[in-house]
């Protein structure tokens, strides 16, 4: 059940002297903010009116989560910190002499709101400066950028090696949950590091004809690993049309292991696919596309992105949309899955902000709109 705010005092909030009462300059500005009900809106969708436990005060939760980020703090450094300052209790609207909200309750509702929650507060904080003059409109700027994802630079026989070495793995973890169990497989992890390690020695050679023999040498292991790779998925998918048998005479905390590991294992087995064909591809001297591109087994979103950097001219990732005022201020962003262009990405924005001003450039002749690293001159809007 959704609590807005905390409307029990204690005892002590009686009798603490008006200087305790005060709170710094910055806490009073964004305590008289977050006042407004209409923050409160976009976590209606999530609780229940009027079933269920009472959840924390939304009051609560949302400046403790301010204090979170704006002082960088983990969640049982945030609790704590607030549990020892008066002045950041009284800014959390928590009374004097109770129990601070646990860490793992605003994990929970963190986790529980999700994305949809804050994207919902910042439109509503854009509307409200916005509305208060304090949001300059007249000139905004879309720029793309990279955000890197956690892989390794990837290679086509290091990640073939990876897909070997991690699909064995897993149907290790099937059969030590009770699946497939007379299914025989071969390890191979031992023959595709054995090649994936002698690709090194190849590249260290010296002198022209020696490079040459050595990049020979690199396709053609390159080759025996996607061959490694599809035997390993041949016995993978025995393995998995066999564990989907056992999965049901199983129960209790084997069964959930065994339901995942296959899951796992489906999801590899669909990347290490991707990869396999790739491979070839670059093998027969086409170059696959960069859009479609599988750079990791453990990020399949992940694409290699060019973006011109001097050092760093290839980056692996997700592009991120950003669009800003001429005070820096960031009125909309947006990640994008594999690699489209700048332009595309700028007017496929969500954001209501960006689409009026863009239809105002449509409306009124004179002005100019570039969308890559550049300024939109428009009117004042009224929003």
């Amino acid at each position: 059940m959704l609590r807005t705010v905390n409307d029990q005092l204690s005892l002590w909030d009686a009798v603490l002297p008006p200087e305790l009462l005060v709170l710094p300059d910055e806490l009073g500005r964004v305590d008289g903010l977050l006042d407004d009900q209409v923050f409160f809106a976009p976590f209606v969708p999530f609780f229940d009116p009027r079933i269920g436990r009472p959840s924390v005060p939304m009051e609560t939760y949302l400046r403790m989560m301010f204090l979170k980020f704006r002082y960088r703090l983990g969640y049982q450094t945030l609790c704590r910190e607030v549990g020892d300052s008066i002045s950041w209790q009284r800014f959390c609207r928590i009374p004097f002499g109770t129990r601070v909200p646990h860490p793992t309750t605003l994990m929970k509702l963190t986790r529980r709101c999700g994305d949809a929650a804050v994207a919902g507060l910042n439109d509503t904080l854009l509307a409200k400066a916005a509305e208060h003059k304090l949001l300059r409109t007249d000139k905004v700027r879309a720029d793309t950028t990279v955000v890197d994802a956690a892989v390794a630079y990837p290679t086509d026989s290091g990640l073939l090696a990876k897909a070997a070495g991690s699909m064995t793995r897993t149907i290790r973890r099937i059969q030590a949950a009770g699946g497939a169990t007379r299914t025989r497989v071969r390890d191979r992890r031992r023959s595709a590091g054995q090649r994936a390690r002698s690709i090194a020695a190849k590249l260290r050679l010296r002198g022209a004809a020696a490079r040459e023999e050595g990049q020979a040498a690199v396709l053609r292991i390159t080759g025996e690993l996607g061959d490694i790779a599809q035997s390993v998925m041949a016995d993978a998918q025995a393995v998995v049309r066999n564990a989907r048998r056992s999965l049901r005479a199983t129960g209790g905390r084997r069964r959930g292991q065994l339901h995942r590991a296959l899951n796992d294992l489906d999801t590899l087995l669909e990347c290490t696919k991707c990869v396999v064909d790739q491979t070839r591809s670059r093998l027969a001297g086409v170059m696959p596309e960069s859009a479609t591109r599988v750079v990791s087994l453990h990020d399949a979103d992940a694409r290699p992105i060019r973006k011109g950097r001097l050092g760093k001219p290839v980056e692996f990732g997700y592009k991120a949309q950003i669009v800003d005022n001429a005070d820096g201020v960031i009125l909309d962003h947006s990640v994008e899955i594999a690699n489209p262009a700048d332009a595309s990405a700028v007017l496929r924005t969500n954001s209501l902000l960006f689409m009026l001003i863009y239809f105002c450039y449509l409306l009124v002749a004179g002005y100019w709109l570039l969308v890559a690293g550049s300024y939109c001159r428009i009117p004042k809007l009224r929003i």
